[in-house]
């Protein structure tokens, strides 16, 4: 199982965001942005996971935590369809160890960073239950050629929130907004956000997450 930080910004937390780490970095990398989703509307908890320690080519075979490893520059081509497999198993496990504690499946936001934002395309156009919503950032849809044969129809109506750095070295922004184009052609919804910077966040993009959730938390009281 997946070793992981848990924060929340109330007591009672009726949403639950998994939050998924990029290359190199672990669980507490987003730990600091927990205050900014402080809302008296709406509890959340969020689980920040640790990826496994495993070598990384284009970093020389450093090992270091990640998702799956990459192993050219060009990180759109080449996929490390094993490990991309293998972390969608484990990170499955914990959402499935976090429905044994009484989260419903529709009351979990699947987001990410990076690699880690990849993930969450790929766990999300493909898990057999709904969603509550997926954000993904700095990113791009992994295996992009096998969705038509693997997607599930059940998260076709959950919000998808996608944000992209215009300047981003690291995943190409036009890498990013062609996979946001594939999963709308597709028929997922969609919502593009871009932004004037590089690999990262900024606060307007928070900003834009933390509406992004407030609108989800409405459509679940509005659909009880």
């Amino acid at each position: 199982m997946l070793e992981y930080i848990t924060r929340q910004t109330g007591n009672a937390p009726d949403l639950l965001i998994i939050w998924l780490h990029g290359l190199g970095a672990d669980g507490h990398d987003f730990e600091p942005v927990v205050p900014q989703f402080k809302n008296p509307n709406v509890d959340i908890e969020f689980i920040f996971p640790h990826a496994p320690i495993q070598p990384v080519t284009i970093n020389g075979g450093m090992a270091m935590r990640s998702w799956y490893d990459i192993k050219i520059m060009d990180i759109g081509k080449m996929p490390d369809e094993q490990g991309i497999r293998e972390s969608e198993q484990k990170i499955l496990a914990l959402i499935e160890a976090q429905k044994a504690k009484g989260w419903r499946s529709d009351q979990i936001v699947l987001a990410g960073f990076s690699q880690g934002g990849a993930m969450s395309l790929h766990i999300s156009t493909r898990f057999k239950e709904r969603l509550a919503g997926v954000i993904a950032l700095s990113c791009y849809l992994p295996m992009q050629e096998l969705l038509v044969n693997e997607h599930s129809q059940m998260n076709m109506r959950t919000s998808y929130f996608i944000g992209h750095g215009q300047y981003d070295p690291v995943v190409p922004f036009a890498l990013g907004k062609a996979s946001a184009d594939h999963l709308k052609a597709t028929g997922y919804q969609v919502s593009w956000h871009q932004y004037p910077l590089q690999h990262g966040v900024s606060m307007d993009e928070l900003e834009d997450i933390k509406q992004f959730i407030l609108r989800l938390k409405k459509k679940d009281t509005s659909a009880e």
